[in-house]
C-alpha cells in the first residue's frame, strides 16, 4: 500500500511537471522580444558603390531618425548581406540569394549634417553578378529593414588610363590619356571601354565630373579660374549586363586661367590744349580692372604706339609730347586687367584731333 501511494505520488509529480512546461511554452517566448517601434531606425535608402580595379566600395548615409520620426543619436552597428550569382544564370525575377550578414561597427549620429558609413569589398570572381543591402540596429534587436539593393557584374578590370595630361584655358580644363588596351591580367580588351573623370575640389574626395565618355580627352567648363583642382580618370569595361570599374591614372593637379579681357573703352575723345592734347573716355565696368592704355598714331603710321598708361579709376591721359610736324594725330585706349600677364582689351575707335 504504501509503495502504491510512492508511486501515485511520482506520477503526479511527473504531471505538474510536464503542465508546468507546456505552459511556459506558450508564455509569448518563442521568438525574438519585438523592439519598440521608437528605437528602429529608418530603412537606409541611399546606398552607392563604385568599383575599382581592386573591388567595390559601398557608401551609405547614417539613419536620423526612427520608424516613428524621433531622433536617432547612435548607430550600434551596420550587417552588409551579400549575394553572388553567376552571371549567365543570372534571372532578374528568381529571388536573391542572400549569404550571412557582416557586422561592422557604426558610431553616434551628429546633431547636424551627414555622417557617411563605407564599406570595402575585394573579394569578387570574374563572370558573376553581386548585390549588396544594409541594414542598421540601434541596440539589441532594434534592426531596421533592407536598404535599396545595389547590384553590378564583376568580371576582370580594364588597366588604368595612362599618360594623364592637362591643358588649361579660360574657365575651362582639357585633359587627355592614351587609350587602355589590357585587362589587368595582360589579356586583350575586347569590350567597350569607356573613360570616367574624377576632380577633387580643395583636397575633398574625389567624384565624378559629368558622365563617362568614350574618347581620351574631357573638357571641364565647370571650374573656377585660380582655384587648382585634382583630375584622374578611371576605366569603364562596358558589358551587355553592367559596367566594371577598371583601374585610376594617376592623379594630376591644373587650374584654369582668365583670358578674358575686359571690354573695350568707348567714347574717346581728344582735346588740344596748351600743355598738349587730352584724352578722355568712358569708365569700362569689370571687377578685374586694372587700367587703360593709351596709343597714339600719326596720319603715315600703319600701326599705333603705346606712350602711356593710367590705373584706374582715372579715365584721362595728356599726350605732352605730341609730334609737332604731323598735322594730324589718332588716339586710341585700351584696358588690362589685374592677371600677370595681364589680359589686354582690342583698341577702342581712332579719335583724332589736328595740331596744323
Amino acid at each position: 500500500m504504501k509503495t502504491s501511494t510512492t508511486c501515485s505520488t511520482f506520477f503526479t509529480s511527473i504531471l505538474s511537471a510536464i503542465v508546468l512546461l507546456l505552459a511556459l511554452s506558450g508564455c509569448g517566448f518563442k521568438n525574438k522580444p519585438i523592439p519598440p517601434q521608437q528605437v528602429v531606425p529608418r530603412a537606409i535608402t541611399d546606398l552607392h558603390y563604385r568599383l575599382n580595379d581592386k573591388g567595390v566600395i559601398l557608401s551609405w548615409s547614417y539613419p536620423i531618425e526612427t520608424v516613428t520620426g524621433r531622433d536617432v543619436t547612435e548607430i550600434s552597428s551596420f550587417k552588409i548581406y551579400r549575394a553572388v550569382v553567376p552571371a549567365d544564370k543570372y534571372c532578374k525575377t528568381c529571388p536573391i540569394p542572400w549569404g550571412r550578414p557582416v557586422d561592422i561597427p557604426g558610431g553616434a549620429v551628429p546633431d547636424e549634417g551627414k555622417k557617411t558609413a563605407t564599406y570595402e569589398s575585394s573579394l569578387l570572381r570574374p563572370g558573376n553578378m553581386y548585390f549588396f543591402k544594409v541594414r542598421s540596429t540601434a541596440g539589441w534587436w532594434a534592426e531596421s529593414a533592407d536598404s535599396n539593393i545595389v547590384s553590378f557584374l564583376w568580371n576582370i578590370p580594364a588597366r588604368a588610363p595612362e599618360n594623364l595630361q592637362a591643358r588649361v584655358g579660360d574657365k575651362a580644363i582639357t585633359l587627355s590619356w592614351q587609350p587602355v588596351t589590357m585587362h589587368r591580367d595582360g589579356s586583350p580588351v575586347r569590350e567597350k571601354v569607356e573613360y570616367q573623370v574624377l576632380r577633387s575640389d580643395g583636397g575633398g574626395a574625389f567624384a565624378p565630373v559629368g558622365g563617362p565618355v568614350s574618347g581620351t580627352t574631357f573638357t571641364d567648363t565647370t571650374t573656377k579660374n585660380g582655384r587648382n583642382y585634382l583630375y584622374k580618370v578611371q576605366s569603364l569595361s562596358v558589358y551587355e549586363q553592367a559596367v566594371v570599374g577598371g583601374g585610376e591614372s594617376k592623379v594630376i593637379s591644373a587650374a584654369s586661367v582668365d583670358r578674358t579681357p575686359p571690354a573695350s573703352p568707348v567714347g574717346v575723345h581728344v582735346v588740344r590744349t596748351a600743355g598738349g592734347v587730352k584724352i578722355f573716355w568712358e569708365p569700362v565696368q569689370t571687377n578685374d580692372l586694372k587700367g587703360y592704355r593709351i596709343y597714339r598714331r600719326t596720319a603715315g603710321q600703319k600701326k599705333p604706339v603705346k606712350i602711356g598708361t593710367v590705373n584706374a579709376p582715372y579715365v584721362m591721359f595728356t599726350d605732352t609730347k605730341p609730334p609737332l610736324n604731323a598735322e594730324r594725330i589718332y588716339y586710341s585706349v585700351s584696358s588690362f586687367d589685374t592677371r600677370k600677364p595681364a589680359n589686354e582689351s582690342a583698341r577702342s575707335q581712332e579719335a583724332m584731333v589736328i595740331l596744323q
